[in-house]
């Protein structure tokens, strides 16, 4: 069994309170086919999604970024067809806080993965260079195989998404795959 995560594709992520824009939007389709092809296959499918309290000073982030996905707001709900798939295959998906950059961070990911003997995973979301990227260290040196889906990540800084789409094999021995022209 294969384990898909979704990362931060929330409506501040896309066009929110830190927007990657047209980058997040372009990818709206695939991140929804991915996620519907891993449910339909019995995948196991985390949406790892980022949670902020509002005016938290001491979030290191705070300091970075302005606010955003604040719990509560409508800002902190996936994104377009991507909240409707979910609103219907909800009881299918582990919706998971997370409060750092890495879905492994401060969270039960790594037990959710290794009591489904789960040895690989796949990677969609945004940031490509933020969130995603760091999900992916931590599951290199936690032993997971990684697959990025690189026709579903984003950011709003495309030179750091053309770095880590080159870091993930290079450094991080990861598999880029995306869909086959049809």
């Amino acid at each position: 069994m294969r384990a898909l995560i979704v990362i931060d594709y929330t409506v501040d992520f896309v066009t929110g309170k830190l927007p990657c824009g047209e980058p997040a939007i372009v990818i709206e389709e695939r991140i929804t086919e991915i996620t519907e092809q891993a449910l339909d296959r019995g995948d196991y499918v985390i949406m790892a999604v980022d949670v902020h309290d509002e005016n938290d000073s001491y979030h290191p982030e705070s300091k970075l970024f302005p606010p955003h996905n604040i719990r509560g707001t409508a800002g902190r709900e996936l994104y377009g067809k991507l909240n409707e798939l979910y609103e219907t295959r909800k009881k299918d998906v582990y919706w998971m806080d997370k409060t750092r950059y890495s879905a492994f961070c401060g969270t039960d990911l790594e037990q959710q993965l290794r009591a489904r003997g789960i040895q690989a995973v796949e990677l969609a979301g945004v940031c490509t260079d933020i969130c995603v990227l760091h999900t992916a260290v931590d599951a290199y040196n936690k032993g997971f195989a990684i697959q990025v889906h690189e026709d579903a990540v984003a950011s709003f800084n495309q030179d750091g998404h053309r770095w880590a789409l080159g870091h993930f094999p290079n450094v991080l021995g990861a598999t880029l795959s995306k869909k086959e022209a049809e």
